[in-house]
């Protein structure tokens, strides 16, 4: 299973200059080239090697390639990726990425790095002008149809290029044929566009918004209003000119009007970059929030809204939103919904999968939502669209106040890695509902004085079994509890297993001689019924086992409150393959629990500074004993 542990708790963005050695030796590139130095020899890269599962995953290469000679961001960290300098070649060219110049190999090195952070150069295959450049920038991006853009379009723009983010502009095709080609107005159909300014300038006494766009090829300009020999700049004073920096040059940029740029042009993509990535005099930045997690089958894989019944299990995040924008009544922020490694698990089959999220306001009370609370209340904001793409990221302008994420992958049962990114115009803070552990035990049972009739029977059972001493093995146990258990009419369900007698004997044998006395199996008792009672709640169908996507709600019941991390567990190590959890397993679970917090209990008594763990990361040790 690729989901390993991580700390789901908000943390700021990682700057560049502390990313992650990816190789395997954990070295990092200065140590790698030392040790290369030091042995007269170049370096050749064994977690990347040049053979052809490092070019295709799917296929054998169509040509025979011959390796010859000549850094990135990936979910909130920056990885330090080495390579070697063999590069795949046909017949003394190289085959993939190269630049004009024979002998510069700058654009092949960095294409075989993000090949190998991929897993292969067929894992590049497909994607987004978007995505890349988060990759390269650690950025999250956002895409608008310009036809469809919102009221405030040209004030988006205008923030970002504030905050340095990067934006680009093009014109789709309606046919491979249109590809490149040259409209009357000078533009190019197809074509990765700039945008590089926007400013308003003051002609013939109004203001008209302006926006500066750039062509990459450094030629071919716009020739419509406010080209660079327009008549309109005849009526801008010089000064005005030298502030929009406007130059009649055949450069590849050109100034044009707001309005015209939105009949002309239909994508805009912007990357807005993080404070790392900026410099410490820029002015304006955004604040930045990251959320690690993960949807896994039968815990919190609860798919959209659709799916009323498991929803409500999906992570859920709580925004704070306490500062409005500057000069507004609302707050301004961005979430970026991000899959993890799919590319990289393209060889072992996986696809990207359909995501999305939903925002709702906050009640004021703390705590993983139920499933009532998305029964009676609507959401107040959402992704456009569930779609299958690595990114989903949306604008939005809520008013202050507390709000709750829900990531979610539109079927249910789908498993993933994610992060949930959050940008902000003002700081906001976030908070994982699920992180919290906390373990309500009852007082222990005092059984009463008077035995009633159901202990005189237990008592008669005992003497039966036990003999003089009144004392039962794990095996003698499991005869008398699927003795009484199989009369009982209100539950369904296999003989109780000896393991989880074994685990009874463990949470109630306090004189330590591996047996069970009665005193001790009547307070045992009583525990069970109310743990019987909890089960019949949740077991709906009344066929003697629940969901697992009703575990939380169950636990929580017994006096368990965990985080999604051991929820996944617990689930993946008791759940079948239809996500059920039959009752047997269900109570092995709850004595493993209560056994592994009365040890914590008892040894964080004893001895304050017993190891450095918190209550959860215990239970986590003690439930994989």
């Amino acid at each position: 299973m690729p989901y390993l542990y991580q700390d789901s708790k908000p943390r700021p963005p990682m700057p560049p200059r502390t990313a992650r050695a990816t190789h395997s030796s954990g070295k990092a590139y200065e140590e790698l080239k030392q040790e290369c130095l030091c042995r007269g020899v170049l370096f050749e890269d064994p977690d990347f090697p040049a053979c052809n599962s490092s070019l295709f995953f799917s296929e054998k290469p169509p040509i025979p390639f011959i390796w010859k000679r000549p850094r990135f961001w990936q979910h909130n960290e920056w990885l330090d990726v080495m390579i070697d300098d063999r590069l795949p070649t046909f017949k003394d060219r190289l085959v993939f990425l190269h630049s004009a110049e024979h002998n510069e190999f700058w654009s092949a090195l960095l294409e075989k790095a993000y090949a190998k952070l991929n897993g292969s150069y067929e894992a590049l295959k497909g994607g987004s002008t978007i995505e890349a450049m988060e990759d390269f920038t650690g950025g999250v991006g956002e895409m608008y149809e310009v036809k469809k853009a919102p009221d405030n379009f040209y004030e988006i723009l205008e923030k970002a290029l504030k905050r340095c983010s990067m934006v680009g502009c093009s014109i789709d095709t309606s046919s491979a044929a249109e590809s490149e080609a040259k409209t009357p107005f000078g533009l190019i159909k197809g074509h990765a566009y700039s945008v590089t300014g926007i400013d308003e300038v003051s002609y013939r006494g109004r203001q008209v918004q302006l926006i500066r766009i750039r062509n990459p090829w450094g030629q071919v300009e716009w020739n419509g209003p406010w080209s660079d020999n327009s008549l309109e700049w005849r009526s801008v004073s010089p000064s005005e000119q030298r502030r929009l920096s406007q130059a009649a040059q055949d450069d590849g940029e050109f100034w044009m009007k707001f309005e015209d740029f939105k009949v002309h042009f239909d994508k805009v993509e912007i990357c807005n970059l993080t404070p790392d990535a900026l410099e410490d005099s820029t002015a304006h930045k955004w604040e930045v929030t990251i959320h690690q997690g993960s949807w896994v089958r039968g815990a919190t894989a609860g798919g959209c809204r659709n799916f009323l019944e498991t929803f409500w299990t999906n992570p859920q995040i709580k925004l704070h939103l306490t500062e409005k924008d500057d000069g507004q009544d609302d707050c301004t922020f961005i979430a970026a919904l991000m899959q993890k490694d799919r590319r990289k698990l393209k060889r072992l089959g996986a696809e990207m999968l359909t995501i999305g999220y939903s925002i709702y306001e906050s009640p004021s009370r703390d705590g993983h939502l139920g499933k009532d609370f998305f029964r009676y209340h609507p959401s107040k904001a959402r992704s456009k669209t569930y779609i299958n793409l690595r990114e989903v990221s949306n604008r939005f302008k809520l008013p202050p106040g507390d709000y709750i994420i829900v990531p979610t992958t539109f079927e249910p049962h789908q498993e993933a890695d994610f992060c949930l990114r959050i940008f902000s115009e003002k700081k906001a803070i976030t908070e994982d509902l699920d992180e919290n552990v906390a373990i309500d035990l009852p007082e222990p049972i005092n059984p009463t004085p008077q035995e009633t009739e159901e202990e005189k029977q237990f008592r008669a059972l005992f003497e039966q079994i036990s003999g003089k001493d009144m004392e039962v093995s794990a095996e003698e146990l499991q005869y008398v509890l699927n003795a009484v258990l199989q009369r009982a009419k209100n539950i369904k369900f296999k003989n109780l297993s000896l393991i989880s007698c074994r685990n009874i004997v463990s949470l109630m044998d306090t004189s330590g001689n591996g047996k069970l006395e009665f005193s001790e199996f009547k307070v045992f008792w009583e525990k069970l019924k109310k743990w019987i009672n909890i089960f019949l709640q949740f077991d709906f169908d009344k066929s003697g086992s629940m969901s697992s996507y009703e575990l939380r709600s169950a636990l929580k019941a017994a006096g368990y409150q965990l985080n999604n991390y051991l929820l996944q567990l617990i689930v993946l190590r008791y759940s079948d393959e239809q996500f059920q959890i039959e009752y047997d397993d269900f109570l092995n679970c709850l004595i493993r629990l209560e056994n592994a917090s009365r040890v914590f209990q008892a040894l964080s008594v004893k001895n304050n500074e017993f190891i450095n763990l918190n209550i959860g990361e215990f239970i986590n040790l003690a439930m994989n004993i």
